[in-house]
């Protein structure tokens, strides 16, 4: 029987769901593959903790280089995260002929061309399939299925974190915190949620995709984000009453000039299909030249969904091996020298239609300032919500939903209303993506 060896760096909780597939389903792996998977080492900080899996004596050791220098692994997993020690790690590992594959998001949206290269200039296979939206086939969709096809957008819900509380809010009409502290109690967000809920995670994720989908390189830094924290109770209502739902959105839009990516709360209209992804749920929406659109949903995250990709990527690796194929694929979609740099589009450029959230004193002439300095800047009313009367000098909700405007007009606009003197606190602003 063929065997192929592999070895893995983090054993947290998608490490452990790996090992658990690689044992509890090796069976079925093998009268698919043709050979077997071997789990020889797994190193990690923690090797005493029972993560309710078996493994062989002498699979666990603390010692990383004992994975990397091991004579016998074919394809190296890394499952610990973040820029570094992972990234030199990869780097070792590659450079010792490993194949190698990971779920790292945040160091591929860095540092993801200096391993591409790495891992072509070697001959070697990367898999990363797990590394954007669990279980979701989406880096597999756009390197392969849609190899054909020019990709005009990439938009998304990547983050189950950030959209179980946009869920737990909507249909239970609960606030932020209520939602927020559910889901750390359930294990949907971790002890520090920054990264989900400020939006951090789902640009990690869009930066990649948008490097496969146009060959470009995208500076991470670049890219404008905002998170959740700051979407109230009486935005879900409203939006509800609008016909919306509000989801953080992952954003990639390239018109053939300039790329337009950006991660925020948006609203979406209740027909949309991904507004009723709710939960831990995950979508992507791919639309191109060829199809139109194409929406994949599954479950972006969990020790067995994220594990699931993570074989797959091995398994497919694992059949180069046997055939003695090199890489099929260019590790970032594009042959290297057609990767080329795309100007990204200044947020100040986009158009959209708005929906803005004014905390206003209840006092005769105010609609018409807000509305008046709107109108200056070319920004038009679609809809209004007024809601309720003040008491003692407090804000009352004004919500307005505004026709298509430029970015530039609308900020421009909201830095003058909030100067006025029964403006009770910052404007709030959600884009709206149909």
């Amino acid at each position: 029987m063929k065997i192929v060896k592999v070895g893995m760096i983090g054993f947290g909780t998608i490490g452990a769901g790996v090992a658990k597939i690689l044992v509890d389903n090796g069976e079925i792996i093998r009268k698919r593959l043709g050979a077997r998977l071997e789990l020889v080492k797994v190193a990690d900080l923690d090797i005493t903790t029972d993560r309710g899996i078996e493994l062989a004596t002498g699979v666990l050791t603390t010692s990383a280089d004992e994975v990397i220098n091991h004579p016998d692994i074919d394809v190296l997993i890394e499952l610990i995260g973040g820029y570094n020690p992972a990234r030199k790690f990869l780097l070792q590992a590659i450079e010792q002929g490993k194949h190698i594959v990971t779920a790292n998001k945040a160091l591929l949206a860095k540092h993801g061309d200096e391993i591409f290269s790495a891992v072509t200039e070697k001959g070697l296979s990367i898999g990363f399939e797990a590394s954007i939206g669990g279980a979701i086939p989406i880096i597999r969709s756009v390197r392969e299925a849609f190899v054909a096809n020019r990709i005009q957008s990439i938009e998304g819900i990547v983050n189950g974190t950030a959209n179980y509380i946009l869920s737990k809010m909507s249909d239970e009409k609960c606030d932020f915190n209520t939602a927020l502290k559910e889901a750390q109690e359930k294990g949907f967000a971790e002890a520090d949620p920054t990264f989900d809920i400020e939006g951090m995670d789902s640009a990690h994720k869009i930066a990649v995709l948008t490097r496969l989908a146009y060959g470009t390189l995208v500076p991470f830094d670049d890219i404008i984000v905002s998170g959740i924290s700051g979407i109230t109770s009486e935005d879900i209502e409203c939006a509800r009453e609008f016909g919306y739902r509000i989801k953080l959105l992952a954003i990639s839009k390239y018109d053939g000039q300039a790329i337009d990516i950006r991660v925020h709360p948006a609203m979406i209209p209740v027909a949309h299909p991904m507004a009723n992804v709710n939960g831990v749920l995950n979508a992507i929406r791919v639309c191109d030249d060829m199809m139109d659109e194409n929406i994949l949903i599954g479950h972006g995250a969990g020790a067995l969904p994220t594990g699931s990709a993570v074989v797959g990527d091995v398994v497919e690796i694992a059949r180069n091996i046997l055939t003695g194929v090199g890489e099929r694929l260019p590790a970032g979609s594009f042959q290297e020298n057609e990767v080329k740099k795309i100007p990204l589009k200044d947020i100040s450029e986009i158009e959209s239609e708005y929906f803005l959230r004014f905390s206003v004193l209840d006092k005769p002439g105010v609609l018409s300032k807000i509305s008046g300095i709107l109108g200056k800047h070319s920004i038009s009313i679609e809809s209004m919500i007024q809601r309720g009367r003040g008491k003692g000098g407090e804000g009352v909700p004004l919500v307005m939903m505004c026709h298509k405007s430029s970015e530039n007009n609308i900020q421009s606009a909201l830095n003058e209303i909030e100067e006025l003197n029964a403006v009770c606190e910052k404007p709030n602003l959600i884009r709206v993506e149909r």
